[in-house]
C-alpha cells in the first residue's frame, strides 16, 4: 500500500499539468502500470492470508464439515498445481525478458519477476491453507495460524 499515495499523487499531477499546462508528465503511465503490478502481484499471497479472495459456497455450503474439508483440500491442491505453473513460467520469462519500457527506459525484468515472486508467496499460503485443510480431512485438530 506504499505505492498507492504516489500513485494518486502522480495522477493527480499528471490530469492537473496536462489540464492547466496542457503538459502532460512523460512517463506517468509507464510508472502507474508498474506501481499497480508490484500492488497487485504481491498482494495475492496476504489476501488468501486473510481470506479476501472471493469465494462462492452455494453448493459447498450445503455439504457436511468434512466434505468441506475435502473439497477445499482438492481446490487447493488443484491451485498449488496452477500457482505452481505461473511461479515456474514468471521466473522463465522474467530471466529472460531484455527490454525496457517505451518513455523512461525502465528495464522491464523486475516487474516480470515479481509474477514469480509474488506466485511464490501465493503458493506458500495456498500450502499452509492445503495443510489445514487435510488436517480436517483426517480429523485433526484444527491448526491456527
Amino acid at each position: 500500500m506504499i505505492l498507492l499515495a504516489p500513485l494518486m499523487a502522480l495522477t493527480v499531477a499528471d490530469v492537473a499539468a496536462r489540464s492547466l499546462f496542457n503538459k502532460p508528465i512523460p512517463g506517468t503511465f509507464e510508472l502507474s502500470e508498474y506501481m499497480l503490478a508490484v500492488m497487485v502481484l504481491l498482494g495475492a499471497a496476504y489476501t488468501q492470508q486473510v481470506k479476501g479472495h472471493v469465494a462462492v459456497d452455494f453448493f459447498t455450503g450445503r455439504c457436511s464439515p468434512r466434505a468441506q474439508a475435502v473439497l477445499r483440500a482438492l481446490t487447493g491442491a488443484a491451485s498449488l498445481l496452477v500457482v505452481g505453473i505461473v511461479v515456474w513460467q514468471g521466473a522463465v520469462l522474467g530471466f529472460a525478458e531484455k527490454s525496457v519500457s517505451d518513455q523512461l527506459r525502465i528495464p522491464q525484468w523486475p516487474f516480470r519477476m515479481l509474477v514469480a515472486a509474488g506466485g511464490l508467496l501465493l503458493w506458500l499460503e495456498l500450502a499452509l491453507d492445503l495443510i489445514d485443510s487435510v488436517r480436517n480431512v483426517l480429523g485433526g485438530s484444527r491448526w491456527t495460524r
